[in-house]
């Protein structure tokens, strides 16, 4: 991210003048939760604040754009590099690369915000008095005459001024056409003397009383006309026009110089009054901010300050549908990827049956009793039991579940049952343990690693699961154990248990990017087996394996109960239908293993 440049010189430039030069430059701008964080580009233009995808893509037009006139720029509380732009319902939410750029921002927002448009204190004050002469030409003005009961309104004595400029007008072009008559005169005058000169005959002379003589080649003189004849020709009293002319610009001298003591009689009026106004619009921004303040408390939906947490302003309904959208979105992602692996599926090869020790010896406690705990407890009907609620039940499935909360934190137990016919259950918990087959059912993982190879049925694993938003992303951190255990019972059939727990390990610690989980998870199958006719051979359509599977899952951080319960009891069932079938699927056509 660079700082914002501007499209204007170098040159120092008139204060005013350089708000309307365009400044613009590369923020990250918050876009949606699937998205987050985009580097966008930014325009500062006026009192206008647009994006636009790039810098490049300026002629195609902006993304987005807000007025900042009655915008509110807030610096973020814990993100030093963050600042939010708010007006009314809109929020754009803004990082710059460090927090002196952000300042830098910030500032010239606040300065084109407070310098641009109408409406702020000095822009007031500055047209206050054109306003004031405005509406008192117009009629406008909201000053009775009684308040000024010693002198006329300023609204009659503007009504004078017209008069004196009708009356000045028509003076103008009485004086005008008498101005021209003269000149016309005095043209004929030039015509006469240049024709006497020529013909030396009649000519005109004047006299210093202002008469015309018109002289002969005789030598005798004889009066021609004097300047009253060329007034009652022209029909006009040049000195009672000038009189008249002189008395009107004195009468508009005298109007302006009462209209100016009225506007200086006014001017404490308009002063008070402008208090007022200024005091008022203090009042009103400080209601504005108040009400800003309140609107914040309210949640935004998509905003980087509402995910998953106690202080989350987002509701649980909100909470739920965005989880559910993710889910879904998921779930189709991964319909299209179910059908190109079916259309390139590949043979595979079981591991020969051995059984190695746990090594190294620190795991190996832990293994047994979680191997004992779980065929000791978990296979216990759950029939009777009232703490069991059945959540779902399809066919030869049913889900059960027992709520249990610990400081504000839903660890509720699962457990599910189902038969499933034509696979054996080292079939099933072969596909459930071995790694090579996990991404082919399991669509909630992002990534996962094998982290330390105990022997060959016993492993541990780093596994990262997708984020769904609000929800904060969860890895976890566990030994995975597969065993086949013998049955005491001749009439009992033998038991396979897959059984995955959480674990420490010095190589994968807790990072800040993803909440540790902690799991406890089973997967324990049996094979019945109905005798074929005759010395017919088993084959799959005579097998039917009992799964039974238990689930306790520590989240590891706070979320709605209702959310967890809902999204658990949505996603279960799912889950062991999608894998059951995927087992059948593989399983067809190869031997049976048992």
């Amino acid at each position: 991210m660079s700082d914002f440049s501007s499209s204007g010189s170098d040159e120092d430039l008139d204060p005013e003048l350089e708000l309307l030069d365009e400044l613009g430059g590369k923020l990250s701008k918050w876009t949606n939760y699937i998205h987050g964080w985009q580097d966008r580009w930014i325009v500062l233009k006026g009192n206008i604040l647009s994006y636009y995808r790039s810098a490049d893509e300026k002629e195609y037009g902006c993304r987005g754009s807000i007025c900042l006139s009655k915008a509110v720029i807030t610096p973020h509380e814990f993100d030093e590099c963050r600042f939010d732009i708010s007006v009314n319902d809109s929020i754009w939410y803004l990082r710059a690369e460090h927090p002196l750029l952000r300042q830098q921002w910030i500032d010239t927002i606040e300065l084109h915000k407070a310098e641009s448009g109408y409406g702020s204190e000095s822009s007031l004050r500055r047209h206050g008095s054109l306003l004031s002469l405005t509406s008192a030409a117009s009629g406008l003005s909201t000053t009775s005459a009684s308040s000024f009961k010693k002198g006329y309104s300023l609204q009659e004595k503007l009504a004078e001024m017209e008069t004196f400029r009708d009356i000045l007008c028509r003076q103008v072009d009485t004086l005008q056409k008498y101005f021209d008559n003269c000149a016309d005169i005095d043209s004929k005058d030039e015509l006469h003397r240049d024709k006497a000169s020529e013909d030396e005959e009649d000519f005109l002379t004047s006299r210093p009383d202002g008469n015309y003589l018109l002289n002969n080649n005789n030598s005798s003189k004889e009066k021609l006309f004097s300047v009253d004849s060329l007034k009652g020709s022209l029909g006009i009293d040049f000195k009672g026009e000038a009189i008249t002319f002189k008395a009107t610009t004195a009468g508009i001298l005298s109007t302006l110089s009462h209209c100016i003591d009225i506007l200086v009689k006014r001017e404490e009026s308009w002063q008070r009054r402008l208090d007022k106004e200024i005091e008022r619009r203090r009042r009103a921004e400080d209601a504005y901010k108040a009400a800003l303040t309140e609107l914040k408390k309210k949640p935004h939906y998509g905003g980087p300050d509402y995910e998953e947490g106690p202080n989350s302003l987002i509701n649980e309904e909100e909470f739920f549908d965005a989880v559910e959208a993710a889910l879904d979105k998921h779930d189709q992602i991964e319909e299209q990827s179910h059908a190109e692996r079916s259309r390139a599926s590949r043979q595979i090869s079981l591991p020969p049956d051995t059984y190695s020790s746990i090594s190294p010896p620190k795991y190996l406690t832990k293994v047994e009793e979680m191997v004992q705990s779980h065929m000791t407890y978990s296979l216990q009907d759950v029939g009777g039991d009232a703490n069991w609620q059945l959540l779902v039940e399809e066919g030869d499935m049913k889900v059960y579940r027992r709520e249990v909360e610990e400081n504000g934190i839903v660890l509720d137990p699962l457990k599910a049952t189902h038969a499933v016919k034509g696979v054996t259950g080292h079939e099933v918990c072969h596909y459930f343990w071995d790694t090579a087959f996990r991404n082919d059912w399991e669509t909630t993982i992002e990534s996962f690693q094998v982290v330390e190879t105990l022997s060959d049925k016993a492993v541990i694993i780093h596994q990262t699961h997708k984020r769904v938003w609000p929800a904060s992303q969860r890895d976890v951190l566990y030994v995975s154990v597969i065993r086949k255990i013998l049955s005491t019972n001749e009439n009992d059939p033998d038991t396979w248990l897959v059984c995955n727990f959480s674990v420490d390990h010095d190589s994968y610690p807790p990072s800040a990017r993803c909440i540790r989980a902690k799991i406890n998870v089973a997967m324990i199958c049996q094979t019945l087996i109905s005798p074929p006719e005759g010395d017919k051979e088993i084959t799959r359509d005579n097998i039917l394996c009992k799964i039974t599977y238990v689930a306790n899952v520590n989240p590891g951080g706070w979320a709605p109960a209702s959310v967890l319960r809902a999204i658990a009891k949505r996603e279960y069932p799912k889950f062991l239908k999608r894998f059951t079938s995927y087992v059948q699927e593989k399983s067809s056509g190869e031997a049976i293993l048992f």
